[in-house]
């Protein structure tokens, strides 16, 4: 190696050395044999090194889905060598899946989404998988997931990441996050209580409560691009381990599949959330699978949705005019029990939240009218 080389790389070490964060995990006493000889490429490296490699192997790591981000997730930090990865996922395999959930194969096809965890894991390395399948809800989610040292969130819809970060938060544990829609992508870390000198950054930060999109069935999204998201994430979360790197705390990776570019912003505490913990913002509101009878049933989505169809004897009342004028709306529906409906849940939640502010006794629909129609599905 010529002098100028070694230069660079004495640079890029004390450059990682800077910037990284303390190592989230004690390093296990020793690897077996088979897992010294299989990760001898991780060993190698300068960064990383055996020590990292027995941080990893005693790592519990939290996967929240088995799908497009989920699988590629489970696929590298399986192959890392991480000790525990508790996967939480509730739903069987579709054929539309397999576009980009790579973890999954043809005869997976209406096999619960963990089935394929668990299988493909025991073929890459000696890392336990323990499944979950209770969907997490504000109520159960902090228990559920305790016990992990870090959680990669890969759900498709912002109620379950409202859950998700509220839960890490209350945890004060690092939450890798990532998404992908069309041909776009992002990644980041939230974390409501990092070591000195680095400062939180939380999901509320990014987006504000009560945010929805699009599902992925209705635009679709580029299927490399999940492996590409779900291997930054599984970086994301193996730098966090061994102490390693820059991680993206305090920043966000942005990725356009079709320019073929990956570029970063900065993410900061906003002063709404600075001292607002998410788990405040996103208060628990009863859920129900089907309105009762009697109730009044609000339905805040926009025109263009509810042209689409609604519950019959729904009223029509879009979020942003709910409110604007949420104290007219409390006093009319004074006394009478309430089930506020949307796309997926999300704005159903911010409305529901802002009755329940003035005394209405007002819960959601599960899942929103996408939930809904799910459940109308003959098994």
């Amino acid at each position: 190696m010529s002098a100028e080389a070694e230069s660079i790389r004495v640079e890029a070490r004390s450059t990682l050395e800077v910037m990284s964060l303390p190592p989230l995990v004690e390093p296990v006493d020793a690897l077996s044999s088979r897992e010294q000889l299989r990760t001898a490429r991780h060993q190698c490296l300068a960064a990383l090194g055996s020590d990292g490699q027995r941080r990893i192997a005693a790592a519990s790591v939290g996967v929240i889905g088995a799908g497009g981000l989920g699988a590629p997730v489970v696929l590298a930090l399986a192959a890392a060598g991480v000790g525990t990865i508790v996967v939480f996922d509730d739903d069987d395999v579709e054929l539309s899946n397999l576009q980009r959930q790579v973890i999954h194969r043809l005869q997976d096809v209406g096999r619960p989404k963990t089935d394929s965890v668990v299988r493909v894991a025991a073929d890459l390395s000696e890392t336990e998988v323990r499944v979950v399948t209770t969907r997490l809800t504000h109520e159960n989610a902090a228990e559920l997931i305790s016990g992990v040292d870090l959680v990669l969130d890969g759900t498709d819809s912002f109620e379950s990441r409202e859950v998700v970060a509220a839960a890490c938060e209350r945890l004060a544990v690092p939450l890798v996050w990532g998404t992908v829609q069309e041909f776009a992508g992002l990644v980041t870390v939230f974390w409501s209580a990092p070591p000195k000198p680095a400062e939180a950054v939380r999901l509320h930060d990014l987006y504000p409560p009560g945010s929805e999109a699009p599902s992925c069935s209705a635009v679709g999204v580029f299927g490399p691009l999940c492996i590409q998201a779900g291997s930054m994430m599984a970086s994301e979360a193996l730098k966090l381990i061994t102490g390693i790197g820059r991680p993206l705390l305090g920043r966000i990776a942005m990725i356009d599949a079709l320019a073929g570019t990956v570029r970063e912003a900065p993410l900061r505490a906003s002063r709404a959330t600075a001292s607002a913990p998410l788990s405040d913002a996103v208060e628990a509101v009863g859920e129900v699978d089907h309105p009762a009878d009697g109730a009044v049933v609000i339905d805040v989505r926009e025109a263009e949705e509810v042209a689409r169809g609604m519950l019959p004897g729904a009223r029509h009342l879009p979020l942003a005019a709910l409110l604007e004028s949420v104290d007219s709306a409390a006093a009319e529906l004074a006394g009478s029990e309430v089930v506020v409906v949307c796309q997926v849940g999300a704005r159903a939640r911010r409305a529901a939240q802002a009755l329940r502010g003035r005394g209405v006794n007002a819960v959601v629909l599960r899942g929103g009218m996408d939930g809904y129609e799910r459940r109308r599905q003959p098994a």
